[in-house]
């Protein structure tokens, strides 16, 4: 396996034959938590960032040499997109006076993130069918991601209301 497919397939997640972009973002999940936790969302925003932009340029250059578009396999996009929802659930779920807050973040920024990702509303899903390459492939996870962080943070925000 190249670098290249290693990076794109999120180190082989993406190869599952079954849900790889489930699988992708399952795989994802524990990097991006051990990066918030360990150096904080300063760098867990700057990791995605920088992931963001060099994957745009990667898919480009694995979709001229293969002539396909948005593979399933591909699920770099999947870990940026977790990655937002992540950060801006458990930016809120930190301020919560509940004990349980930020375990719940966890879990609502993934199922939200999913949600989302699948469903492709509106705009995502408008990226999705519309824009091709790299940014195609990238930019409807980030927006999913936004997305998702912002139905947690809703969630989160009704359950402190409803305690």
């Amino acid at each position: 396996m190249t670098l290249q497919k290693l990076f794109l397939t999120f180190g082989g997640a993406g190869l599952s034959p079954k849900a790889p972009g489930t699988v992708g973002t399952l795989a994802s999940l524990p990097v991006g938590l051990a990066i918030l936790y360990a150096l904080g969302s300063e760098t867990l925003f700057m990791v995605t960032i920088a992931i963001t932009i060099i994957a745009v340029f990667e898919i480009n250059k694995y979709e001229k040499s293969t002539g396909t578009h948005d593979q399933q396999h591909i699920v770099i996009d999947e870990a940026v997109g977790m990655w937002l929802s992540l950060m801006i659930a458990q930016s809120v779920a930190i301020t919560m006076p509940y004990p349980y807050a930020e375990p719940l973040a966890i879990l609502l920024s993934f199922a939200t993130f999913r949600l989302f990702d699948i469903w492709k509303p509106s705009t995502i899903g408008w990226i999705d069918k519309e824009v091709k390459g790299g940014m195609g492939v990238m930019f409807d996870d980030v927006l999913a991601g936004i997305a998702g962080g912002l139905l947690s943070v809703v969630i989160l925000m009704g359950i402190e209301k409803v305690i």
